[in-house]
């Protein structure tokens, strides 16, 4: 649930222009910003997140944080070795890239402490 929350607050942040959807829109400038599609990925994930955390039974919400998670590492994974780019979002390196590893290593950790 707090993860969900994170990214829904990450999104609406990058959307009203605190952290994107420029960099000049940014506190962080160039080295940090969230753009259209990395807000709008943040939203639809932190709000299935949130409404799975109140709805979903243990055994599937687990499955659902362990699938996030893995997900998540993989983008982390892909910005650092592959590409800044994906599906026309952009991923800056080295800030996207351990965003991305931290919040996929505290989904599984979170996965592994739910109780069924």
């Amino acid at each position: 649930m707090i993860g969900g929350g994170v990214l829904v607050l990450v999104a609406v942040l990058g959307f009203f222009g605190i952290i994107g959807p420029t960099p000049g829109q940014s506190i962080f400038g160039s080295a940090w910003w969230f753009d259209n599609g990395e807000n709008w990925a943040h939203l639809v994930v932190g709000g299935i997140a949130l409404v799975a955390a109140i709805v979903m039974p243990g055994n599937l919400r687990k499955a659902l944080v362990m699938t996030l998670g893995v997900v998540s590492i993989m983008v982390g994974l892909y910005s650092l070795i592959v590409s800044t780019s994906l599906f026309g979002a952009n991923l800056e390196n080295p800030l996207d890239t351990v965003l991305h590893l931290a919040i996929g290593a505290w989904a599984l950790l979170a996965a592994r402490r739910e109780k069924k």
